[in-house]
């Protein structure tokens, strides 16, 4: 079957649909049915094959010159929304801070972002809201991460949040991660848009875990060419060891490539593989529950009052 990534918003959560007989492009605007209304959607990915088995919903059709220009109003009147719920929320002087505004496409249903430190009692802004737009008023609390993914923006690396380009989900996160790959723990160089530790940091964990498991640690006595030497520095991307010889008369340093060393080190290697193996029973069960630990995520629940 052919299948199809669609977003209905801008940084939304990608969605699968089958479009078996269309022909889709980058960007093309569809319209599919959701568990509450018919709504617009975007082409977020080429189309692309797949067999699963998986029960996946159809695309109904291509979206017509009207639907999107209804669509374009319905943005048009976010805006509007958005700021005279800013105006209705300084007037009851609730400590809380609006992010974005929302309107399913059928106008029954208009929802409202927000962060807050805490709770909020905003029942009174609720009625303030439903008699002002007329509809059904939803207000949601978000977290940090969330209002990255809303507001969107650009990354120390120079480009768009991964967050708002292709994440449907935010991972746990921690101070582990960043310690596994030799990095500075330093807030301003870890934590991305939003405050928090940057996503990224668990792309590239089971590459730094393999290689932890496959080289010696700090420390460690290794066999080179020269003689024994202790292992001073380790880079694990270029997979590296600054290794020191020390003499009667003098102490230096240099550096091998471990695919150079391993076969001089070959019961450290077994040693190290035992080591990962062990890691994968009850070692490697706390290691995993240690890094899924996400302290980030503190407060960031959802509120749908």
């Amino acid at each position: 079957m052919k299948i199809v990534n669609l977003r209905t918003r801008d940084a939304g959560v990608t969605l699968r649909y089958r479009c078996d007989g269309l022909s889709l492009a980058l960007g093309d605007a569809v319209m599919i049915d959701t568990e509450t209304c018919e709504e617009i959607a975007f082409v977020a990915q080429e189309p692309y094959t797949d067999d699963s088995s998986e029960e996946i919903p159809f695309v109904k059709r291509m979206a017509s010159e009207k639907e999107l220009e209804k669509y374009y109003e319905i943005c048009a009147k976010e805006k509007e929304a958005f700021f005279k719920c800013k105006e209705l929320i300084a007037a009851r002087g609730i400590e809380m801070n609006l992010v974005d505004s929302e309107y399913s496409f059928d106008g029954k249903k208009l929802t409202f972002y927000f962060t807050a430190d805490g709770r909020v009692d905003f029942r009174e802004l609720v009625k303030d809201l439903a008699y002002t737009f007329r509809t059904r008023i939803e207000l949601r609390q978000i977290g940090s991460r969330d209002q990255a993914k809303l507001v969107g923006g650009i990354g120390m690396c120079g480009r768009e949040l991964c967050c708002c380009s292709f994440l449907n989900h935010f991972a746990p996160v921690n101070l582990k991660l960043a310690r596994s790959q030799g990095l500075s723990l330093n807030p301003g160089k870890l934590n991305g848009a939003c405050g928090r530790l940057m996503c990224c940091l668990q792309f590239e964990k089971e590459a730094y875990d393999d290689a932890h498991r496959r080289l010696p640690e700090t420390g460690a006595r290794v066999r080179t060419p020269v003689g024994m030497g202790v292992v001073t520095d380790v880079n694990y991307i270029e997979e590296t060891l600054s290794v020191k010889f020390v003499t009667e008369s003098e102490t230096e340093i240099e550096k091998y490539n471990w695919a150079d060393i391993e076969a001089l080190n070959h019961d450290m290697a077994k040693r190290n593989h035992k080591d990962g193996n062990k890691g994968n029973g009850s070692n490697g069960n706390k290691a995993d529950s240690d890094s899924d630990g996400d302290f980030d995520f503190d407060g960031e629940g959802e509120s749908d009052n």
